[in-house]
């Protein structure tokens, strides 16, 4: 596969926001093929004038009359000539997961899709809740992304049972509202909107998700940036997520708040 996924991920969801026409229709030529067909559920759209109907439909409903945006979930993969990944339809002035689709599409030898088959995903699955999660801790607000979590919490943490006295948000936590101290806690001792990186990978299994990637934070004693390797093992039951294991690479953690 000689594409790189992720911008060609970027340019598919970029489509269904393109308000211009013009745009839109030079845009849907460049991903799809003369005869590419997108098929939902309840039908089929063949060629280039069905999709532009078809997506020109979707902008006017989704995006320009009721205010949404698309954006990608950043699980993008793919081989040989395959490509799947999760796009999620969201407010655009900021706000809750509205839907949620997973495509499946492949390629031609020239990189032009052949086929798109688009599938819902059902509210209160897996995926959803943990792309729901990482939206919300990467918008930074501590109740909301607490309720995300069951009144009760198996809270897991890779650290030394005394924690550390540079790092007091890492303590015992089981409920709720423990969940929402935890992330306020956080907040408090860095730089607000200087969290960075790239979007984490996930994995999903049955109910259970392992989220993959790295804190980058900058802390607000002393300017000073840092990043540590991070893994989530996450389970949700009824959309709520009941078990919380952090695995983190908590000496650089530790070593950046204190200062050494």
């Amino acid at each position: 596969m000689n594409i790189d996924i992720d911008q060609f991920v970027e340019r598919y969801v970029a489509v269904w926001n393109e308000p211009d026409p013009v745009a839109r229709r030079s845009a849907i030529a460049a991903l799809w093929a003369e005869d590419g067909v997108e098929v939902i559920e309840s039908a089929e759209f063949r060629g280039h004038d069905e999709l532009e109907a078809r997506i020109a439909a979707a902008h006017e409903e989704f995006v320009r009359d009721a205010g949404f945006a698309f954006r990608a979930a950043g699980d993008a993969t793919g081989h040989h000539d395959v490509v799947t990944f999760t796009t999620h339809m969201v407010p655009a002035g900021g706000g809750d997961i509205a839907w949620t689709g997973r495509a499946v599409v492949v390629l031609g030898p020239d990189g032009l899709i052949r086929s798109d088959h688009q599938f819902t995903v059902p509210t209160g699955d897996i995926r959803s809740t943990v792309d729901d999660f990482l939206r919300r801790l990467a918008a930074g607000d501590p109740d909301r992304i607490a309720d995300l979590f069951a009144e009760r919490v198996d809270w897991v943490l890779d650290w030394p049972a005394g924690g550390h006295p540079a790092v007091p948000w890492i303590r015992p936590r089981s409920t709720r509202a423990d969940v929402a101290e935890h992330f306020r806690m956080i907040a408090e001792f860095h730089v607000p909107g200087e969290a960075t990186g790239p979007a984490p990978r996930v994995l999903v299994d049955g109910n259970e998700a392992a989220v993959l990637g790295d804190i980058r934070q900058t802390v607000k004693a002393t300017g000073e940036p840092y990043t540590a390797l991070c893994a989530l093992h996450l389970v949700v039951e009824d959309g709520l997520i009941t078990r919380y294991a952090v695995y983190e690479d908590s000496l650089t953690v530790a070593e950046a708040l204190s200062g050494s």
